[in-house]
């Protein structure tokens, strides 16, 4: 008995391994995809544009435009939805004067092309690079929101931005995985790490992480993890006392936070 209680445990054990190792690209990017006739509608000013990149891929992306700017804020968006989800969770941020540009990744949306963790790292400084045609790299800010925060960080490592907001994010890919089911062995599964915590060593201009103490997806203690990766020198760890994973935008310490940083 106890043999075939073994036996079975070790099958539905690779089962499991296996499963993740080839669907895991479903389990970390929950996009929605869309028609490239499809029209976008948001209650603001706003342009929507496709970068082509160098690889022949499409990069769609949603610019918010507001009056008299004080610079563009470059937003990178979490791992579930696409643009039509994410344009209006990021247009509130237009509220402290600056333009928005939010883009869609490989397999979001309308954004087209092959998807390695390399190339999406390619695709982020493409985009800054976009935007320094039409912007001074001082009145860039780059804001990444959980999954988002390692494109972001990525950004900052490699430029000088204003300022690097992150909003609920996390050290590395692993150990997200493994707060959440903990049995797998990630490092060797994992074809996209995602070491935000290798990144942000990197980083030397300003930086703010916010993080809900009542965070369920992804825990306050892999944005602490992050921080003590980070310079100190640059960076400040904003703790949100209640806030979850969704919420962080109604806090009134966040909003402070932005109107002191965002002049």
């Amino acid at each position: 008995m106890l043999k075939k209680t073994i036996l079975m445990f070790t099958i539905l054990y690779l089962i499991t391994l296996i499963s993740f190792y080839f669907f895991q690209e479903k389990i970390i990017f929950q996009s929605k995809t869309y028609s490239k006739n499809y029209n976008y509608s948001f209650n603001a000013n706003f342009e929507e544009i496709n970068l082509k990149t160098k690889d022949g891929a499409f990069i769609n992306g949603i610019l918010f435009k507001v009056k008299n700017p004080k610079g563009i804020i470059l937003y990178f968006h979490g791992n579930k939805g696409s643009l039509k989800r994410w344009g209006n969770l990021c247009l509130p941020l237009t509220g402290y004067g600056y333009d928005v540009f939010v883009i869609d990744y490989r397999g979001y949306g309308k954004s087209k092309g092959l998807r390695t963790e390399t190339i999406m790292y390619n695709d982020v400084q493409f985009c800054y690079e976009y935007l320094l045609k039409s912007y001074d790299e001082n009145s860039i800010i780059v804001y990444g929101r959980s999954l988002g925060g390692t494109f972001a960080t990525y950004v900052a490592s490699k430029n000088k931005p204003k300022l690097l907001i992150l909003e609920a994010t996390f050290n590395n890919m692993i150990d997200v995985m493994s707060n959440n089911l903990p049995i797998l062995p990630y490092a060797y599964l994992l074809k996209y790490k995602f070491e935000t915590s290798q990144l942000i060593s990197k980083v030397n201009v300003p930086t703010i992480i916010f993080h809900g103490n009542k965070d369920r997806l992804i825990s306050i203690d892999l944005s602490k993890k992050l921080y003590e990766k980070s310079n100190k020198k640059y960076t400040k760890f904003i703790e949100l006392n209640g806030a979850t994973h969704h919420n962080i935008g109604k806090f009134k310490k966040y909003k402070n936070t932005l109107i002191a940083n965002l002049k």
